[in-house]
């Protein structure tokens, strides 16, 4: 059965990669939540999908230039008029202490591959196994050193190459790093049957991204693929119920 991820949580309703978003992409009973890590200016792990604070925040700069304290004060509701007032950004920690209790999938995306961040794979290793949620976390990236890094510190941790272009042979350069998952950008219906036709042979999980509209889900779901990713996993999840 194809696993529904809350991408961002529930952001096609809820302000992204928030408490609220991850909430009620549980809620609605997706199988996991996707979020996105980056670190502050004084090393903290905080869940946020842009460099820029701009687009979803309060205030503007770098998450890389802003101090946590600064960033705590930040309404993470931007974009959503009044309707929230007080969202924040949170910590990778605030995510997994809530998570901890319960029983889903955490996909976490480094978001290194335009800044480096040196050091995030250590902090986030230490607080995923602080937590003890080895065996549900994914760990995926565009930055491939950075997952071939996290194979090295944490072998028994899965990870997914994140790619928005086509890779040849995609099989073996996966297993090269080595990974067991491959997260491809959903560019035209086609994309997915292209894609597991590469890894019919392999153990593979192929999970797209991000798959919003209904026809796509539909052809996802036929194709049986292993997961997608989607900011309405409520309509994904009626779509799957009754395909």
């Amino acid at each position: 059965m194809t696993k529904i991820f809350a991408h961002r949580g529930a952001s096609g309703q809820f302000p992204e990669n928030t408490m609220l978003a991850f909430e009620k992409g549980m809620e609605a009973g997706a199988d996991g939540i996707e979020l996105d890590v980056q670190l502050t200016k004084d090393g903290r792990i905080v869940v946020i999908h842009d460099e820029r604070l701009d687009r979803t925040t309060s205030v503007k700069g770098f998450v890389k230039d802003t101090a946590y304290d600064v960033l705590k004060t930040a309404n993470a509701a931007a974009g959503h008029g009044r309707t929230y007032s007080d969202v924040q950004v949170p910590l990778i920690e605030d995510v997994l202490s809530w998570a901890e209790k319960k029983d889903f999938l955490i996909n976490i995306e480094l978001k290194n591959s335009v800044i480096r961040y040196e050091g995030m794979e250590e902090k986030l290793l230490e607080s995923v196994k602080r937590f003890k949620l080895e065996e549900r976390v994914i760990l995926s990236t565009f930055n491939h050193e950075s997952l071939a890094l996290c194979g090295r510190l944490a072998p028994h941790i899965e990870r997914a190459v994140l790619t928005s272009d086509v890779l040849y042979q995609a099989d073996r350069y996966i297993t090269s790093i080595p990974a067991s998952g491959y997260h491809p950008k959903l560019n035209s219906p086609g994309t997915a049957d292209e894609v597991l036709k590469k890894m019919r042979n392999s153990s593979i999980k192929v999970r797209p991204y991000t798959v919003n509209r209904p026809e796509d889900m539909k052809c996802l779901f036929e194709a049986r693929v292993d997961g997608i990713f989607t900011d309405f996993p409520a309509k994904a999840l009626e779509l799957l119920k009754n395909k």
